[in-house]
């Protein structure tokens, strides 16, 4: 099987090569990138679209479909992680680490049994974060890195950003929390179920935008359909479609990367993450 794998990657690479004899060179000014594609998004995005960010309208407008199936790539990734990864049965019982809230003094209880008294709380044995400092700064700037990347995710038609930075910077500060305290405690913020459902409806409202201007009467991911929606004349349309499907952008690389990361620090167990 493995020679099956080694030959298959060795004639997808060869392949790749020889496809790549047939690129333009490396910054060629004559290259139909150069010649034609860049001028006309330069001069007609603004009046196309209305948005001024060109970067956020070649993605979510003119490269629409190119864009929906990275999302979808991204989605796939956390769901074949969560496959491979995910254990639900558990071995024999262990034991647990707690600390002493004020003494800072480690006991080990079996699995299952409780504490001496409410004064211990649980920690985990490959990360034990007790910097009370740390704890304390972080869980304060997580709500303004979830501001920011609102923020990055709704101005991204005027400044740099759109979804999957936005999603990036959300999904960061979840980790953050996971990271300067427990997997527990993010995750009581965020369960499995909630990720998973997220992930999966950032990907529906990406597609299902594109059916919808199907069923208005224009092509797939036209948003010009959405005038008669939104009240509005097709080119504020288009850029009102770009930040609905950005919004679902943002969701699925958010959850993605926090569906990823919980599986992979805990080991698939949500018990102990790093």
């Amino acid at each position: 099987m493995k020679i099956l794998g080694l030959i298959i990657a060795i004639l997808t690479g060869a392949f790749l090569i020889y496809a790549a004899v047939d690129f333009p060179d490396w910054a060629d000014p004559t290259s139909p990138a150069s010649t034609y594609l860049s001028p006309r998004f330069i001069e007609k995005t603004i009046e196309e679209t209305s948005v001024p960010n060109i970067v956020t309208a070649v993605l979510a407008d003119y490269r629409g479909f190119d864009t929906m199936f990275e999302t979808a790539v991204i989605f796939s990734a956390a769901v074949a992680c969560f496959f491979i990864l995910r254990i639900f049965v558990h071995g024999e019982p262990g034991e647990r680490l707690y600390r002493h809230v004020l003494t800072g003094v480690t006991i080990r209880v079996k699995e299952g049994k409780i504490p001496p008294s409410d004064d211990f709380e649980r920690i985990d044995a490959s990360w034990t974060p007790h910097d009370l400092i740390i704890k304390t700064i972080c869980r304060l700037l997580v709500p303004f890195i979830q501001l920011f990347g609102l923020y990055v995710i709704a101005h991204g038609h005027h400044s740099p950003g759109g979804g999957f930075q936005g999603g990036v910077i959300l999904g960061a500060s979840i980790i953050l929390l996971a990271i300067s305290n427990d997997l527990r405690t993010a995750v009581k913020r965020m369960g499995e179920k909630l990720v998973g459902l997220l992930c999966a409806l950032g990907v529906f409202i990406y597609a299902g935008t594109g059916a919808l201007c199907l069923l208005l009467g224009l092509n797939f991911l036209d948003y010009a359909a959405l005038a008669s929606i939104l009240h509005v004349d097709p080119i504020t349309a288009r850029s009102h479609g770009i930040l609905i499907v950005e919004i679902g952008v943002g969701l699925a690389v958010m959850t993605a990367m926090i569906w990823i990361y919980n599986n992979v620090s805990s080991n698939g167990e949500y018990d102990e993450g790093l």
